[in-house]
């Protein structure tokens, strides 16, 4: 992705980073992706005729299911909701999803098999490592791509990339502008994963913003995917540095491994980190007690009252049994934008992939959605303008910080 254009702060400020699945029924609590319900392909059209094809990649199993998952059932959600009521143009949406697994290859083996299904148009991939692999074939085949979540900034390199959610830099510097702008401490440590685009390009744009909040970075300790169970010692860096806060720019498995460890330490710091946290609270086998006042940056909340919140929280807790999260409500913003540009566009299903593909890149630039994320504009390089907000975990659920 670039970070272009972002809107700032209003109570709170906030990015978003990494995801999308397409879906049948998934259990978002799960890291195996196991369904909550009765599993599915997707979505299939009802009637004759010809019908818009979605695909999306995301983890449906593995690390990052939860992401993969809350995209899953979110997409699937908006396109029922969408086909129930007379589809795009008039025509119904056919949807397939293919898991990654978090893995590069993988995606673009799931790619590949989309677009033998004959794939229009790409919702996803989730995360930023996989996206960047996938755009270079969108790019080839001239395929519209829109992640909710994939938040590095060489994701939307290409102009057929948008994205939901906001770069790294962006999540990076906004961070530091909350923590200094509400005087939640002075003295901050940072764990983080130098082996993802994600987590580093946070970090590094965090640092650098921290200097003009008059914010110290006392220690910044880093870890891999090699070396990602064990952080005793990036704990007592934290510990010794003497943090009062410590900035989390890393995925939920992770985080939840490190508030466990620091708990056993007795380490007792404010923690706070970006959308990569979401998720959580739903994990199997982790004490969510021990996420209280974790505080992170994220576009959508759950206990919002807005009509909008309300109902599609109420769908879909009926339809899969679990509160959705911020991941859930990108790819849900990202399936009505695309309905919003096709409309707009005037297309039928039967148009070529590139001219879908070029009345999206027109039409996306000339929409603004009302969606659960924020009322979305997009620049031409594919870049969303939204005011996000911050939120704080109390008794095991989102609360809005004021």
């Amino acid at each position: 992705m670039k970070m272009k254009k972002f809107a700032g702060l209003v109570l709170a400020t906030a990015m978003t980073a990494s995801l999308f699945a397409g879906c049948g029924n998934s259990n978002n609590g799960s890291e195996t992706g196991k369904s909550a319900s009765d599993s599915s392909a997707g979505v299939e059209p009802t009637g004759d005729g010809p019908a818009w094809k979605i695909g999306a990649i995301g983890p449906l199993t593995g690390a990052g299911a939860n992401y993969g998952n809350a995209v899953c059932d979110a997409a699937e959600l908006a396109i029922k909701e969408i086909n129930a009521a007379g589809g795009i143009n008039g025509y119904q949406i056919a949807y397939k999803k293919e898991d990654d697994e978090l893995d590069n290859e993988k995606s673009v083996n799931a790619y590949n098999a989309l677009k033998d299904w004959g794939m229009q148009i790409l919702v996803g991939p989730t995360t930023s490592d996989c996206t960047i692999a996938v755009s270079e074939l969108t790019k080839a085949d001239n395929v519209f791509q829109i992640t909710p979540s994939g938040s590095a900034v060489e994701c939307t390199k290409y102009d057929n990339v948008y994205r939901v959610c906001f770069a790294d830099p962006a999540q990076g510097a906004k961070s530091a502008e909350y923590i200094g702008t509400h005087n939640l401490a002075k003295k901050v440590g940072i764990i983080y994963d130098s082996s993802t685009t994600y987590s580093s390009g946070i970090e590094q744009s965090f640092v650098e913003e921290a200097k003009n909040q008059g914010v110290e970075v006392v220690a910044a300790e880093a870890f891999t995917a090699d070396t990602k169970t064990d952080f005793t010692a990036q704990l007592q860096k934290m510990k010794d540095s003497g943090a009062e806060l410590v900035f989390l720019p890393i995925y939920y498995t992770e985080a939840a491994t490190i508030l466990t460890q620091a708990s056993s330490m007795g380490l007792s710091v404010k923690w706070f980190g970006c959308d990569g946290l979401d998720g959580m609270l739903d994990m199997d086998n982790f004490d969510a007690s021990l996420a209280e006042g974790v505080m992170l940056l994220t576009p959508f909340a759950a206990d919002a009252t807005d009509d909008l919140t309300t109902k599609f929280v109420s769908s879909y807790k009926e339809a899969y049994k679990v509160t959705p999260n911020q991941f859930a409500a990108d790819s849900y913003d990202a399936v009505y934008a695309l309905k919003a540009a096709l409309e707009k566009a005037d297309l039928k299903p039967d148009a070529s992939v590139a001219d879908i593909t070029a009345a999206l890149k027109t039409n996306m630039t000339e929409i603004e959605l009302a969606g659960l994320t924020g009322n979305i504009k997009w620049t031409a390089d594919g870049e969303p303008d939204k005011n996000p907000k911050a939120v704080v975990i109390k008794n095991g659920t989102y609360v809005s910080m004021e």
